[in-house]
């Protein structure tokens, strides 16, 4: 049993997401750098989970990391799971949704600000609320 609050089959995520969502979200794939919706978006609001629409990230903490994915610095409390990532020859830290286990990027120990912090995050996987 998934450990998750939201739980769902596979199949039901394949007919709730785009082909690309369902490619990100669930598949731990990712978009091209620098083509992402949200990438260069700096309005005040909240970016949300595109799976379960969770607040993962307040705009305040976005930043122009010039990786070509959105960035922030810090994630809304409780929000993030994370896993260590050995694959690709690396080892990374996969960001995950707390609420539904979606794939959202990874954080790195690179970022800018007091944090110290970067989360890469695919545009794809996240929906941004507008304040």
């Amino acid at each position: 049993m998934s450990k998750y609050p939201i739980q769902k089959s596979e199949a039901e995520w394949k007919t709730e997401l785009t082909e690309e969502q369902y490619r990100v979200l669930r598949q731990k794939g990712t978009e091209r750098p620098f083509t992402g919706e949200y990438n260069m978006n700096f309005e005040k609001g909240t970016y949300a989970c595109m799976a379960c629409h969770v607040p993962l990230f307040e705009s305040t903490t976005k930043f122009d990391s010039g990786c070509g994915w959105p960035s922030f610095d810090e994630a809304i409390e409780g929000s993030i799971e994370y896993i260590r990532d050995t694959s690709h020859g690396m080892i990374r830290t996969e960001i995950l949704c707390a609420n539904c286990g979606s794939h959202l990027g990874h954080v790195f120990d690179d970022g800018p600000t007091a944090s110290g912090q970067r989360y890469c995050v695919n545009s794809v996987s996240i929906d941004f609320d507008k304040k």
